[in-house]
């Protein structure tokens, strides 16, 4: 008999701790606006405290359903552990007495053995020098000397080539060092539009200045580079310490060829990765850490750090004005609270209605009796086939004013031609937004229909036939055996989905493009529109701006950060309850 694992416990109790705690914070800078907001008419620009107090409220009670649950679950566990402990039956002897000391203890645990390897390692790295041959002490200032020496001389060469190349990029004029010293300031001489007067020309031409991109992005590659040079120099030491203790013992060390040799074989895990690994750090890594520092600017298509002016350092100015209530009469903390609010209520209705319409499709299609069962799913998979570009944007066509739709509805003479319906624009927030449900909805069964045409067939046959011998009705065999089933295998699938519908760009800005305009917020940048996501906002502030700021590229990226903070804790929440990551053995 083995422990239960208290994680699971405690990842819920510390976030109904920290969800709560917002909650709290929220609360106590709402309580001064609601006697104001009673006693004057409501207007978005001036408080819009109500938002915010319909996220604190659902935030609150997530975090204390979290709270109780993971108490209730960390308290079953301890006694589950204790009396597994008293009955003898664990195998490993334990001194665990309580949930939250063992999880905190871990952690500390980790941070401590962290700790720990690093100053191993400076203590090793001493040693080594102290007690190394001459061949590894030089080593140390000239990497691969020791391997040349010792006869390795691809690997000599190849961590002497790398050296040569980072002290180069260093000490060149616009190298390392030079980003690096301009990394604080991002740039002193701006570009001159009508820097000097051009004799030859007759014009003032532009004179170059410091460019705050290019500080930024070579900044940031050359902390990355040290980084690997450090960790590559320290390879070179390790490989000098082995090398020495290996001809100590008189064996043969490796030559260049049986180097390339193991590339392809013991060491082939290592080249398949590399690239792999490398194109991750380059293209993903690096853009998003990039992303992050812009949010810390004032980098705006009027500051573009090019050929506008530099753009500087401002600290947590943005996140500021992001949860301010009143910025120059623009209230962005209640338009970021609606369009957050609307982005969760269309990822759960995107979400669940394909989830259950297209399992609903599928036992449709498979139930026995059904004719034509290939036809039908070859219907369904050519909207697959279709690009979803293209289907956005003609049925966006169709739903238009002068579209197919209201021109049927005109020729039947249910509506007037003066009456024409805007079903994705127009007054009407209410309809577009139902609109793009029912559109996605159409879109999204397709899949669903696939993946649960997969699962279906694999439920054993035989617990219908049993369900069906106690008298089950359907719904009853619906709930207690496809639903569970389906529910278990496709959890995971559930969570990305529904991840991926809080960032689902191009249903929205293709149908509506975030529309219709929402005037309560026309002073926020981006245009905001009724049907917007957080993702389609940002997009928008990239594109579109304002005489004195122009496209705010820091806020986007502050937004940016908040969609990542608010995925990455809806995802922490739902994976830690999902049964399928909780009970996987029991699918096993």
């Amino acid at each position: 008999m083995y422990k239960k694992k208290i994680v699971p416990g405690v990842v819920k109790t510390v976030l109904g701790v920290i969800l709560a705690g917002i909650s709290w914070m929220v609360a106590s800078v709402l309580v001064p606006k609601i006697k104001k907001s009673i006693l004057t008419p409501y207007h978005y620009g001036e408080d819009g405290f109500w938002i915010w107090l319909i996220l604190t409220v659902i935030f609150a009670a997530i975090g204390v359903f979290l709270l109780v649950l993971g108490i209730m679950e960390l308290v079953r566990t301890s006694q589950y552990n204790q009396k597994v402990v008293q009955s003898g039956s664990y195998i490993k002897k334990t001194h665990e007495k309580n949930g939250f000391v063992v999880f905190f203890s871990n952690i500390g645990k980790k941070i401590a053995k962290f700790f720990v390897g690093i100053g191993k390692g400076i203590a090793d790295l001493v040693k080594t020098f102290i007690h190394g041959d001459w061949k590894t002490k030089i080593s140390y200032f000239v990497m691969g000397f020791g391997n040349i020496t010792r006869g390795q001389i691809l690997r000599g060469i190849l961590f002497l080539l790398f050296e040569i190349v980072f002290i180069v990029y260093m000490v060149l004029p616009r190298g390392g060092a030079y980003w690096l010293s301009m990394l604080p300031s991002l740039g002193k001489v701006a570009p001159n539009p009508h820097g000097a007067y051009n004799e030859v020309l007759d014009q003032w031409v532009a004179t170059p200045g410091d460019q705050s991109f290019r500080i930024l992005l070579y900044g940031v590659l050359t902390i990355f580079f040290i980084i690997a040079f450090v960790y590559t120099w320290y390879v070179n030491i390790k490989q000098n310490k082995i090398a020495e203790e290996i001809l100590k013992s008189g064996k043969p060390l490796k030559s260049g060829k049986d180097d390339l040799k193991s590339l392809v074989d013991d060491q082939f895990h290592k080249t398949l990765l590399a690239l792999p690994t490398l194109g991750i750090l380059i293209f993903t890594v690096m853009p998003i850490i990039f992303m992050i520092l812009v949010a810390f600017t004032n980098y705006s298509s009027i500051n573009d750090g090019m050929n506008n002016g530099l753009f500087h350092w401002v600290g947590f100015e943005n996140f500021k004005t992001m949860f301010s209530w009143d910025v120059g009469g623009v209230n962005y903390s209640a338009t970021f609270g609606e369009i957050l609010l609307w982005t969760l209520i269309w990822a759960v209705f995107a979400t669940f209605t394909n989830y259950f319409l297209g399992i609903l499709v599928a036992m449709a299609i498979n139930k026995k009796g059904i004719h034509l069962k290939k036809v039908w799913r070859t219907i369904l998979i050519m909207t697959i086939a279709i690009p979803q570009f293209i289907s956005l944007l003609y049925i966006s066509k169709m739903f238009s004013l002068n579209g197919l739709i209201n021109g049927f509805l005109i020729d039947l003479g249910i509506i007037t031609p003066d009456k024409a319906i805007d079903f994705l624009g127009g007054n009407n927030p209410v309809l577009a937004r139902i609109m793009v449900i029912i559109i996605n909805i159409w879109i999204g069964i397709p899949y669903l229909m696939l993946i649960a045409t997969g699962i279906l067939m694999n439920i054993p046959a035989d617990l219908y036939e049993s369900a069906k011998i106690d008298g089950a009705s359907g719904w009853k065999q619906f709930s207690k055996i496809t639903l569970p089933y389906m529910l278990f295998i496709t959890g995971p699938y559930l969570l990305t989905s529904f991840t991926g519908n809080m960032n689902n760009f191009n249903v929205i800005y293709l149908l509506t493009g975030g529309g219709p305009t929402n005037p309560a917020a026309s002073g926020a940048a981006g245009n905001v529109g009724y049907t917007d996501l957080l993702i389609t906002w940002l997009f928008k502030i990239t594109q579109t701006g304002t005489a004195q700021d122009g496209s705010q590229y820091y806020l986007a990226s502050v937004i940016g950060i908040l969609v990542f903070i608010v995925v990455g804790v809806i995802s922490l929440v739902v994976y830690s309850v999902l049964p399928s990551v909780k009970n996987e053995e029991d699918f096993q």
